[in-house]
C-alpha cells in the first residue's frame, strides 16, 4: 500500500541517477515540424507526472513471463472469437437489414486481427475473408493506437473501421488464455436470427411435400460401376438412301449412368469426313421422337407453382403424382443383345458381336451363355497370291527380294541388333573356330587342315588353310567370308536359300562348303566354353541332355558297362586317359553319340589340375595396380621391416610381413597381397621382406608388359590343341550319374 504524500514518507528519487536531461519531443520530419517523441520518457527516463506511456504490443510486464520475444512466445497462438455485426439492406424491401456472423482471429505473435466469415449456401453475397490480417488502429479519438490482447472479451463490442461487431463467445484455448492474464471473462451471448433467412428456411420446408415420395438415388450405380463400358459391333444398312452404304458403327453403354455413345468406324480412303461420333453421349429413347424438346421442357420433377412469382413472395410445391410428366422409355443393358435391333433416332442398328468384357457381364448377371457373331458381310474374296518371280542370278537373293516388294527398290536390312550384341568387343571374339579335314581318299588331300571361323554376328563363314612344310600345298585363304548355303537347295527358285547356322557346326558334323566335303574334327577352347553357357541354342554342349540319351541308350546293359570301366582301370584309381575314356564310350553308345557330345562329357567329368600363379604375372599385376594408385613409400617400408627384424637376417614372420603392409595401407586386394606373400616364404617359414619389397617396386624393378597381359588371345589360332585340353577323366563320377550309387 503506498505511503501517505506527506514529509517524511517520501524517498529522494534522485539518488543513484546519472542522466538528468529531458527527452526532446518535438523535431523534423520530411521537413515538417511535428511531435515525434510523445512516447519517449521525461527527464533522466522516468514519465513526467501525468505522462502516459502508449503500449504498442501486448507483451508481459517486464519480471513477469517469458523473456523470449512475442514471435516466440507466441508462434503459432491464435485466439478464437465467435461474433457477429449487423448490415442495413436499404435496397431490399424483403429484409431491411440482416446478421452476419463471422470469426475474429487475433494472432498474438504481432498483434494482427483477420476477420473471416464462414460461407453460407446460397447467400448471394461474396463472404471469406472480411478483414485481411494487418494490425487495426482504435477507433477515435485513438486512433493512433493499435488493437492489443487487453481490448476484446465476451460481450464486448469492437470497432474496425467504422463497423460494429459483438462478440459473443470464443474458443475454450482463449478463454483459458484470457484468464492466465488475469482478465475477468463475460458470460457468453448469443447470435440474434436473421428475419429474412428465417423467412428462407421455412419456405424451403413448407416446399417439401407432405407424403413421401420416391427417391432416385445414383450414387450406387456409379460407385460400383464407374469406368464399367459395354462394347457392342453393329452396323447400320443405309443402302436405300442415295448413295448410302453399310456403316460400321461400335455402341458403348456405360453402366455408371445408363447413357449410350456410338461411333463409327471410318476405313481409309472412305470419302467420307472423318468425324467418328455418330450419336453423341446420352440416354436413348427406345422410340425415336419427330418432336424435339425444348431445354426444360422434360424434367426429372414436375414444380407446382401455387401462387405469385418466386423472389417476391411466391410459393411452389413438388407435385408428387406427377401430373402432366412426361414419360419416357430408355434402352438398358437387358435390351442389348447380339442379333437385337435397336432404333437409334430412327435408324435401325443390328448388334452383331461384344468384346470379352462384355460377354463376361452379361454370363455373370444374366446367364447368358451363347454369344454367335452376326455375319453382316459377304466373306471377302480370297485374295490374290502374290507371286514373287524366282531368283535371275544377279546380286543377293535378298536384294533380288526388295525389287520386287515396291516401285523403288530399297536395300536389304541386316539385323543391326543382332550385329551389336554378337560383335567383337574386347577379348570377346564371337568367333566359333573349328579344325576341320576334306573328306577324300586322295592321300594328298588326306593331311590337309582346315581353320573354319563362324562370326556370329552376321553368320559368315570363313575357311582358312595354315601352311605346312613339304606338302606340296602353298596354304593360305581357302574361302573367302560369306554366308554359305546348304547343299541340295535350287538355285533359281523364289523363295530365300537356307544357309548354315551356328548349331550346324559342331565337332564331329560333316558341312559341304561349295562342293567340298569337311568334316570338323577339333576346336578351340572359346568354342566349347560358348556353347556351354548357351546350352539352349547347342544341343549337344548341353550336359543333362547327354546323360539322358547316354542313360536311356545304356540303362539295360549297366553291370556290363560297369565292369568295362573298372576293367580298364586296374589300379582302382577311378580315373582313365581321355583317350580311352572316348573309345569306350564310342563302343558302349553303339556310335551314337557325336564327337562334341563326348568331348562336352569328357570336360565335364575332367580331372582338374590346380595350377599354380606365376610370380612374375601375381608382381605384374601388383606393380600395376600401384602404379595406378601412385604408391612409392618403398625406402619406408624396407625400413619398416627392417626395425622389426630382430635377428638382422633379412626375414620376419609371415603375420608381421602382413601387419606391417597393412600399416602401411598397400592399394592391394588382401588376396592378391596374401599370394604374393606366401610367394617368398622360404623353408624356415620365414619371409624375405628385401625380395618382396624389390618386387613390389615398379620404380627400381618394373616388370615387362607383356608379361602384365591376363589372357593371350591367339587370332591366328592354326588349330593346335588347347591349353585346357582335358588329359584325364574321373569315370565315376559319370556312372554315379548314369545309375545312381548302387553297387
Amino acid at each position: 500500500m503506498a505511503l501517505p504524500f506527506l514529509p517524511g514518507n517520501s524517498f529522494n528519487r534522485n539518488l543513484g541517477k546519472e542522466k538528468f536531461h529531458k527527452s526532446q519531443h518535438f523535431g523534423y520530419s520530411n521537413e515538417v515540424a511535428m511531435v515525434i517523441g510523445e512516447d519517449k520518457p521525461g527527464i533522466g527516463g522516468e514519465r513526467l507526472l501525468g505522462q502516459k506511456l502508449k503500449p504498442k504490443f501486448s507483451v508481459f510486464p517486464k519480471g513477469m513471463g517469458s523473456d523470449a520475444p512475442s514471435w516466440v512466445a507466441f508462434d503459432k497462438q491464435v485466439l478464437s472469437f465467435e461474433a457477429y455485426f449487423e448490415e442495413d439492406v436499404p435496397q431490399s424491401r424483403q429484409e431491411s437489414y440482416r446478421i452476419r456472423c463471422c470469426k475474429i482471429y487475433f494472432y498474438l505473435e504481432d498483434d494482427t486481427v483477420q476477420v473471416v466469415e464462414p460461407p453460407l449456401k446460397n447467400s448471394g453475397i461474396p463472404q471469406g475473408t472480411i478483414i485481411r490480417r494487418h494490425r487495426i488502429p482504435l477507433p477515435s479519438p485513438n486512433d493512433d493506437q493499435f488493437y492489443t490482447v487487453d481490448d476484446f472479451n465476451i460481450n464486448k463490442d469492437v470497432v474496425f473501421y467504422s463497423r460494429t461487431f459483438r462478440i459473443v463467445n470464443c474458443d475454450e484455448f482463449t478463454k483459458n488464455f484470457l484468464r492466465k492474464l488475469g482478465i475477468r471473462l463475460n458470460p457468453p451471448g448469443s447470435i440474434p436470427d436473421d428475419p429474412y433467412s428465417t423467412v428462407r428456411k421455412k419456405m424451403e420446408e413448407n416446399m417439401q411435400p407432405l407424403r413421401p415420395y420416391e427417391r432416385t438415388d445414383t450414387l450406387k450405380q456409379f460407385l460400383e460401376h464407374d469406368r464399367e463400358v459395354l462394347r457392342f459391333f453393329c452396323f447400320w444398312d443405309d443402302t436405300p438412301s442415295p448413295f448410302g452404304d453399310c456403316r460400321d458403327l461400335i455402341l458403348h453403354y456405360f453402366l455408371a449412368d445408363d447413357t449410350v455413345e456410338i461411333v463409327e468406324v471410318i476405313p481409309a480412303n472412305a470419302g467420307r469426313e472423318m468425324i467418328p461420333v455418330f450419336l453423341h453421349r446420352g440416354k436413348l429413347p427406345k422410340h425415336g421422337h419427330t418432336k424435339v424438346y425444348k431445354p426444360g421442357e422434360i424434367t426429372a420433377r414436375t414444380v407446382l407453382n401455387v401462387f405469385g412469382p418466386m423472389g417476391h413472395g411466391g410459393r411452389y410445391i413438388l407435385d408428387n403424382l406427377k401430373t402432366g410428366a412426361v414419360h419416357q422409355d430408355f434402352y438398358k443393358d437387358c435390351d442389348l443383345v447380339i442379333g437385337a435391333a435397336i432404333n437409334v433416332w430412327g435408324r435401325t442398328i443390328i448388334l452383331c458381336d461384344c468384346d470379352e468384357f462384355t460377354k463376361n457381364y452379361y454370363r455373370t448377371k444374366y446367364g447368358i451363355e451363347t454369344f454367335t457373331p452376326v455375319q453382316y458381310k459377304a466373306p471377302p474374296p480370297p485374295g490374290v497370291e502374290k507371286k514373287i518371280p524366282p531368283y535371275n542370278g544377279f546380286g543377293s537373293e535378298e536384294d533380288s527380294l526388295c525389287s520386287c516388294m515396291g516401285l523403288l527398290p530399297k536395300p536389304p536390312q541386316r539385323d543391326f541388333k543382332k550385329f551389336m550384341e554378337k560383335d567383337r568387343y574386347g577379348l570377346e571374339s564371337n568367333v566359333l573356330r573349328f579344325v576341320a579335314k576334306l573328306v577324300t581318299n586322295n592321300p594328298i588331300d588326306e593331311d590337309r587342315k582346315f581353320i573354319v571361323s563362324y562370326f556370329l554376328c552376321d553368320d559368315t563363314i570363313s575357311v582358312f588353310e595354315p601352311p605346312q612344310r613339304n606338302s606340296g600345298v602353298l596354304g593360305g585363304k581357302f574361302l573367302e567370308r560369306c554366308r554359305i548355303k546348304k547343299p541340295g537347295q535350287e538355285l533359281f527358285k523364289s523363295e530365300l536359300s537356307e544357309y548354315f547356322k551356328a548349331d550346324d557346326l559342331f565337332v564331329g558334323a560333316r558341312v559341304t562348303f561349295n562342293g567340298h566335303n569337311l568334316i570338323l574334327v577339333d576346336a578351340d577352347e572359346y568354342v566349347f566354353n560358348y556353347m556351354e553357357k548357351n546350352v539352349n541354342e547347342f544341343p549337344m554342349a548341353d550336359i543333362n541332355a547327354i546323360i539322358s540319351k547316354l542313360r536311356s541308350i545304356t540303362e539295360p546293359r549297366s553291370r556290363e558297362i560297369k565292369e568295362q570301366f573298372a576293367a580298364r582301370d586296374p589300379q582302382n584309381t577311378n580315373e582313365m586317359a581321355y583317350e580311352t575314356f572316348r573309345n569306350l564310350l564310342v563302343d558302349i553308345s553303339n556310335k551314337q553319340l557325336t564327337e562334341h557330345e563326348i568331348m562336352t562329357l569328357g570336360r565335364h567329368y575332367s580331372v582338374r589340375e590346380m595350377q599354380e600363379a606365376d610370380l612374375s604375372f601375381l608382381l605384374g599385376m601388383a606393380q600395376e595396380q600401384l602404379k595406378k594408385k601412385a604408391f612409392e613409400n618403398f625406402s619406408r617400408l624396407t625400413d619398416a621391416f627392417k626395425y622389426n627384424d630382430r635377428e638382422k637376417n633379412s626375414k620376419i614372420s609371415f603375420q608381421e610381413t602382413k601387419t606391417i603392409c597393412k600399416a602401411f595401407k598397400i592399394p592391394l586386394a588382401d588376396d592378391l597381397l596374401r599370394v604374393i606373400i606366401q610367394k617368398h616364404k622360404e623353408n624356415n617359414g620365414q619371409i624375405n621382406y628385401l625380395e618382396l619389397v624389390s618386387g613390389l617396386n615398379w620404380r627400381e624393378n618394373p616388370i615387362p608388359a607383356q608379361q602384365k597381359t591376363p589372357i593371350k588371345y591367339d587370332a591366328e589360332w592354326s588349330g593346335g590343341e588347347a591349353a585346357n585340353s582335358v588329359k584325364r577323366v574321373n569315370f565315376l563320377l559319370l556312372l554315379n550319374d548314369l545309375f545312381g550309387l548302387r553297387e
